[in-house]
């Protein structure tokens, strides 16, 4: 599924929500080895955030600031390896 389709879900992101938890279960619940589903779900929610304001209220995503503020560390821990 693309980032149109996950934005169009009810509630939007939600498949990339449950696909960070499928990941985790299946992964004795180390997040380490989920990154990629973290990393899509905060792209998605970006793209929800960019499209609908920042008020935007959505289950799957964190609020905007806090998401924001998640992809600047998770950037910055990238940079640093």
């Amino acid at each position: 599924m693309g980032l149109k389709e996950d934005l169009q879900t009810d509630p939007p992101c939600h498949p990339k929500a449950c696909a960070i938890q499928s990941c985790l279960a299946k992964n004795n619940y180390k997040e380490g080895k989920c990154q990629k589903e973290v990393e899509a779900l905060y792209q998605c929610c970006n793209a929800f955030y960019d499209q609908n304001g920042d008020d935007a209220k959505t289950a799957s995503c964190p609020k905007a600031g806090l998401l924001r503020l998640k992809m600047r560390q998770r950037n910055h821990d990238t940079k640093d390896k």
